[in-house]
């Protein structure tokens, strides 16, 4: 078992949920609520990494802050640098993970009844009372599962994090691609354990989802 490859799964997994929890909060909500007729190309850019192939969006990423190209020489002068790093490696899962997270936050945020906050704006409760108060607890499950779904989602991710990252033990190795490394070098017996930990630690992250989500629903039934 890689455990350091583990580790960077697990690190990149919580970092990525640390960025997207408020981006998906707001982007989801504001998507939800606008009636902006142009919403429907942003909820496009949304979904592209649904049906875009990872390589080719770790390919462009690759090219948009590579050293050759403009953004990547600024951040080199400031000493930063987004190719086989973490950092990059950060930059893509949360890039690739966006719908995981936005897309069950909108259609929460779609599934509370407008009534709901026309009775509470006439009850003198100001938008950020009703979204903390009202809108956040009934919106609730949706979220649990974004949050569910994007960290399992990055714990699996193979092509954009190679295509960025590479595959640099103990700091951009994930487990996903430390499977591939030991199916390549013919160990199916490592690929197979690697396989199965994070199979179950997976199916334990979907359960407890579950479990949870259900029981906030009948709690506010």
């Amino acid at each position: 078992m890689d455990w350091s490859a583990f580790r960077v799964s697990i690190q990149l997994a919580l970092g990525t949920l640390a960025v997207l929890l408020p981006l998906g909060l707001l982007l989801g909500r504001w998507l939800s609520k606008t009636p902006w007729r142009g919403r429907v190309w942003v909820e496009a850019a949304v979904l592209l990494p649904l049906v875009l192939p990872p390589t080719v969006m770790g390919y462009y990423l690759l090219v948009a802050v590579g050293g050759n190209s403009v953004v990547g020489s600024w951040l080199q002068s400031l000493g930063v640098s987004l190719t086989f790093t973490f950092s990059g490696l950060l930059l893509a899962s949360v890039l690739f993970n966006i719908p995981f997270m936005v897309q069950p936050i909108q259609r929460a945020f779609e599934s509370i009844p407008h009534s709901l906050n026309e009775a509470a704006q006439v009850s003198g409760l100001s938008q950020w009372e009703i979204f903390l108060r009202i809108e956040l607890p009934l919106a609730w499950p949706g979220i649990l599962s974004a949050l569910v779904l994007t960290f399992v989602h990055t714990l699996g991710e193979f092509g954009v994090v190679l295509m960025i990252g590479g595959n640099i033990p103990g700091e951009t190795r994930t487990l996903a691609i430390a499977i591939y490394d030991q199916v390549q070098a013919f160990d199916l017996a490592a690929a197979n354990r690697m396989s199965l930990v994070l199979l179950l630690f997976s199916m334990v992250a979907v359960v407890m989802s579950l479990a949870l989500s259900g029981r906030r629903k009948r709690r506010l039934a």
